[in-house]
């Protein structure tokens, strides 16, 4: 086994400009072999992306209650955690490596955390779904930080927080979620937005604007069409956790806003 020293992990990210930030609403996952209007921004922002030294993914589909892991393999097994959908979509491949210097480096700027390196998981769909249009062939090391599920979302927000330095030393990190996402109300032939789906997604919108952090980690206090909109939080929490990362000063670009499907968000941001 590789041992690595302090001074491989000080000196395996190196200083760098700040990377940006940014919150994707991953949708369906048919999305990841269709051509269409989200997809086709993906491909815009990620041409426009500056070069990485890595890209760490907070994706819904990585959930580990009362922990925070961080993958810590030298190659990422693609994971279809899904059912029912064409053969097609299991046959999407998305080649990338890890990197355990990377992830001990992560790991160490969560330390009180105590996060745990993880060898078992590779990329969920939140993760390779996007990133097959945002990044198609990653020259640097991929990886994903789990979701504690049981963790208070402004512990959370603390939590990942902790990270935003990582950006100024070459880390690209994505939350991939979805705002509102209440698939019990999905309209699947299509259709308009639900009002409230409608009324919750302009909201956070506004609150994200204004950086109105004490809102928008309290959304079922705030927002009455909450409820509904996010029945579970699952997918609600990368954006917080890329909210988290943002710098006090920092604007964002929205892209992609519009809802899919009567009640899937697929409104994502960037920092600017």
């Amino acid at each position: 086994m590789t041992s690595y020293s302090i001074s491989d992990l000080e000196n395996r990210l190196q200083p760098s400009p700040c990377m940006p930030v940014m919150f994707v609403g991953h949708g369906n996952p048919m999305n990841a072999i269709s051509d269409n209007a989200y997809t086709h921004t993906w491909l815009k922002v990620g041409s426009e992306l500056p070069d990485a030294q890595a890209i760490v993914v907070i994706s819904a589909h990585w959930l580990t209650p009362g922990r925070t892991h961080i993958t810590d393999a030298p190659t990422n097994p693609v994971i279809y955690d899904f059912g029912g959908f064409p053969d097609e979509l299991f046959h999407v491949t998305y080649e990338s490596h890890g990197d355990t210097a990377v992830a001990r480096e992560l790991a160490k700027a969560l330390v009180e955390y105590e996060a745990e390196l993880d060898k078992q998981w590779g990329l969920d769909h939140g993760t390779w779904s996007i990133l097959k249009f945002l990044a198609p062939e990653p020259e640097v090391p991929v990886l994903q930080i789990s979701i504690d599920y049981s963790m208070p979302l402004p512990q959370l927000y603390t939590l990942y927080s902790r990270l935003r330095a990582l950006r100024s030393k070459g880390v690209l990190f994505i939350g991939s979620g979805n705002i509102v996402h209440a698939l019990g109300r999905v309209r699947w032939e299509g259709g308009e937005a639900w009002d409230w789906a409608a009324q919750f997604d302009a909201d956070t919108a506004v609150a994200l604007r204004e950086r109105r952090v004490a809102d928008l980690v309290n959304p079922y206090d705030i927002w009455r069409e909450a409820r509904l909109a996010v029945p579970t939080d699952d997918h609600y929490r990368p954006m917080i956790a890329a909210l988290s990362l943002l710098d006090d000063d920092e604007d964002i670009r929205f892209f992609n806003s519009s809802i899919d499907m009567g009640s899937i968000s697929m409104r994502s941001f960037i920092s600017i």
